[in-house]
């Protein structure tokens, strides 16, 4: 055979092994072009496109979880597929499947940002890493067919590790939207947490701001309004972001709580559209709602450290002890809120821990006569929140049988502060809020017996210091 019949034949051998190899690559490359051309169809802009697209978009936390699961079972496919070929075959059908699923993935996350205006730089983060995640297991798939037939092992090995580390942090950007930022420093040791993550109120660190206000916003709404994800433009992790407000305008009018955005939709009913934080994410309590008012009304200041009308002590709380076991009287207290409207809800599954006094439903007509058909389960109440209720003086006196009472809510009643004194014997009271009453100083110096108060609210009330100047409270943290 002549030198060119050889050529010709060599020639032929290495087209008919190869031939496939350019049909791979250019479907590889199409394919790469949509991933990564796909964004370009949902730009995020940060305003909210139809509920249509946010409830298609919902579903991405629940399709997300598919094509991770597949991703971490194809290196344990491949390894025992060394010994077992059923297996190794098995791994080309999961990596097929993960692929696809990235990219649905990927689509309805699109959806969901694009749909809800979601924005920020880990909202952006978790995005490309997505992309990036799809584009290497497309890689993947290419050069499995030279992997199957026992070449190029070394470079699928690289690909499968880099997708590993590409799914860990894209998993992560996607937790912290999920969590925030600080879900895994929140509980940080103090001198570490300086360290690693110093906090964003650290050039006042003892202004009220920095120390009752900023937590609460850092623990229930820096999660969707941060530099995460700022929805609606707005964000929270700051003291300046918070004074510019969002889309919708100013969030917080200094001396004017009752025209402040962020107060309003923190204390919407629940099942309003509106209300804050939305999503299912633990909502403001009624302490944290009531220091975020006074600091408000007070012009709030960024570098204050104390408010009028507000008395914070920053003893160390030890765990409350148990109140006993309330379950014998679940029926007792299913008929007591349906003739009272008025609800005794546990604080946790733990029936030691307790019941939580709310009047919500029935604040209106919820009086003292109606309280005192409560004082049966007394020794299981530590928290009342009877604010705007229509309780009097004489509501207190009832209050002061309740022995494991720790938070009382009497802001917008009443009480004028006759029975106050008799407060004092509740040992477990750490919380009282008394504004909007009309509470005297007198009447309120009475309460400096009380063993634990840690934290008064007065504001708005005569007893206010900043509408007496003698008032026997000191506002001082």
């Amino acid at each position: 055979m002549s030198v060119a019949a050889k050529f010709v034949d060599a020639a032929g051998d290495v087209l008919r092994r190869t031939r496939l190899i350019p049909r791979v690559w250019i479907a590889c490359i199409c394919a790469g072009a949509f991933i990564v051309l796909l964004p370009l169809s949902f730009p995020l802009d940060g305003k909210p496109h139809g509920d249509w697209l946010q409830f298609l978009g919902r579903f991405h936390p629940l399709l997300v979880h598919l094509p991770i699961g597949l991703i971490v079972l194809l290196p344990l496919l491949e390894f025992a597929g060394t010994r077992r070929q059923s297996l190794r075959e098995a791994a080309g059908f999961v990596l097929l499947i993960a692929l696809a699923t990235c990219v649905l993935s990927i689509t309805f996350g699109l959806l969901l940002a694009y749909g809800s205006g979601e924005i920020g730089n880990t909202v952006t983060r978790h995005m490309r890493g997505g992309i990036a995640l799809a584009i290497e297991l497309l890689l993947c798939l290419a050069v499995r067919r030279s992997y199957a037939a026992g070449e190029q092992s070394r470079s699928y090995y690289i690909l499968l590790t880099t997708v590993l580390i590409t799914l860990a942090w894209t998993a992560h950007q996607g937790g912290s939207l999920a969590r925030g930022s600080d879900y895994l420093t929140r509980y940080m040791p103090p001198r570490l947490k300086r360290l690693i993550a110093p906090s964003a109120v650290s050039s006042h660190p003892n202004s009220f701001f920095a120390r009752h206000i900023y937590p609460v916003l850092d623990t229930k709404c820096v999660a969707c309004h941060g530099t995460n994800k700022e929805q609606g433009g707005l964000r929270l992790d700051s003291y300046e972001s918070l004074m510019e407000g969002g889309k919708d305008g100013i969030v917080i009018v200094p001396r004017h709580p009752d025209g402040s955005l962020l107060l309003k939709k923190v204390t919407l009913p629940p099942n309003d559209p509106h209300f804050m934080p939305a999503e299912g994410r633990t909502p403001l309590t009624p302490e944290e709602i009531a220091r975020i008012h006074a600091w408000v009304l007070q012009g709030a200041s960024p570098d204050a450290t104390s408010v009028p009308g507000i008395f914070i002590a920053e003893d160390h709380e030890e765990a409350p002890p148990p109140v006993g076991d309330y379950t014998a009287f679940m029926g007792e207290i299913r008929q007591m809120q349906q003739s009272q409207g008025a609800k005794l809800v546990p604080v946790s599954a733990n029936p030691a821990d307790g019941l939580i006094l709310r009047t919500t439903d029935a604040a209106a007509t919820f009086d003292d006569a109606q309280l005192a058909k409560f004082q049966h389960f007394a020794p299981f109440i530590v928290e009342a929140e009877l604010g705007r209720t229509a309780v009097t003086d004489v509501g207190v006196e009832t209050l002061s049988q309740f022995r494991n009472l720790r938070a009382l809510h009497l802001e917008g009643t009443a009480v004028i502060g006759r029975s106050l004194a008799k407060l004092s014997s509740l040992s477990q009271l750490t919380y009282l809020n008394l504004s909007g009453t009309k509470v005297t100083s007198d009447a309120v110096a009475r309460l400096k017996r009380a063993p634990n108060l840690r934290h008064l609210y007065l504001f708005n009330t005569p007893a206010d210091p900043a509408s007496t100047a003698d008032s026997g409270v000191r506002s001082t943290q």
